[in-house]
């Protein structure tokens, strides 16, 4: 059957399949991911650096409007023990990732952090950062120090929604000039979605993965929207698909995906775990090569609290690893240790 997935309207009928054309869907998403990018999926150890964010998204549970979340940010040795163990133990890499802040000793701790981490691996260890909207000198900065990747997600690429999901002080134009300032500074460049949010239709998802192509993307985190009860969205959380329905959407969107942009690389987000028990060993089967093992201090993981029922609260990091090996196996796949796993397409480009 030949898949084709060239106009929102034709990404849509397979964002909708069900039966027997969503694993026609799934199958040849596979095969071109083994194709591709190979069996290898890629550990990056998640540290979650602080809870604390100047932004007000109405989905976030961290976002600065939430009075009853537990504040904190990790100690530079907390930090740098878990980038200890991600070395030691074989991740190539980790990932920073924060509520938004932008004052100076904000940026300099982080310039810091990557520096230590970048000296005490000797350089071999692959730094992501996840940290908001920042000035194009900033992540210059963080560039210098030795940082590799960016996410930054846009959670929709439709302005009109986009809007509805942010105060007015939040500009969907801003954050496209940070992917471009990112971009342009020579990161690998991430961005990502939420599926199924309230008055999103599948027209719009669509039109979200053909952005992820018009971006020019190395690597997508996205995965289904869940509701946290201390942020606005709850009160419409009525307008929702079932979890069922999210979820079954998400794994079509991570097939297209695949099929669409074949040599990036694509994470297995933990929402998707969080809304069904083998949900990540599907996305990992179907299109993911990447998995974020949490290496968080475990005492602080329930402070980073962007979701209800998010998954690995209380694993110590020695469960953490052996429960991502278990999944990757699971999904037939290989894990990755002691390689960064850099984004080919951002190889294929930087080569021309």
């Amino acid at each position: 059957m030949k898949i084709c997935l060239e106009t929102i309207e034709e990404i849509s009928r397979w964002l909708r399949a069900t039966g027997k054309e969503a694993e026609e869907l799934r199958r040849q998403a596979h095969e071109t991911k083994l194709r591709t990018v190979g069996g290898k999926v890629y550990l990056r150890g998640l540290i979650e650096f602080s809870n604390i964010c100047r932004k007000n998204c109405f989905y976030c549970g961290i976002r600065c409007g939430n009075a009853a979340v537990n504040r904190y940010t990790l100690s530079r040795q907390e930090v740098l023990s878990s980038a200890r163990f991600a070395c030691r133990e074989g991740f190539g890499s980790v990932v920073i990732q924060a509520g938004e802040r932008s004052d100076e000793a904000f940026v300099s701790e982080i310039e810091a952090l990557v520096e230590a981490m970048m000296q005490e691996s000797h350089g071999q260890l692959g730094i992501t950062l996840s940290l908001g909207e920042q000035t194009p000198r900033t992540y210059a900065r963080w560039k210098k120090a030795g940082a590799l990747r960016y996410l930054l997600r846009i959670e929709t690429s439709d302005a009109g929604l986009y809007a509805g999901l942010h105060p007015s002080d939040h500009s969907f134009h801003q954050r496209l000039s940070c992917i471009s300032s990112l971009r342009e500074l020579g990161y690998q460049v991430g961005s990502g979605i939420m599926i199924g949010l309230p008055g999103q239709s599948v027209e719009q998802v669509a039109a979200d993965l053909l952005f992820f192509k018009a971006m020019d993307l190395d690597m997508v985190g996205m995965g289904p929207y869940i509701e946290h009860r201390q942020t606005p969205l709850w009160a419409q959380r009525h307008k929702v698909p079932s979890l069922q329905e999210r979820y079954d959407l998400s794994l079509n969107a991570w097939a297209v995906l695949r099929l669409l942009m074949p040599d990036i690389n694509i994470a297995a987000s933990t929402a998707i775990g969080s809304i069904s028990p083998k949900g990540r060993q599907e996305v990992l089967y179907t299109a993911a090569n990447v998995i974020m093992p949490n290496l968080t201090p475990y005492t602080r993981r329930k402070e980073y609290f962007l979701y209800e029922n998010k998954i690995c609260l209380k694993e110590s990091h020695e469960d953490s690893k052996a429960n991502i090996e278990r999944l990757i196996l699971e999904a037939g796949g290989e894990p990755g240790y002691f390689e960064q796993g850099n984004s080919l397409h951002f190889f294929y480009k930087t080569q021309k």
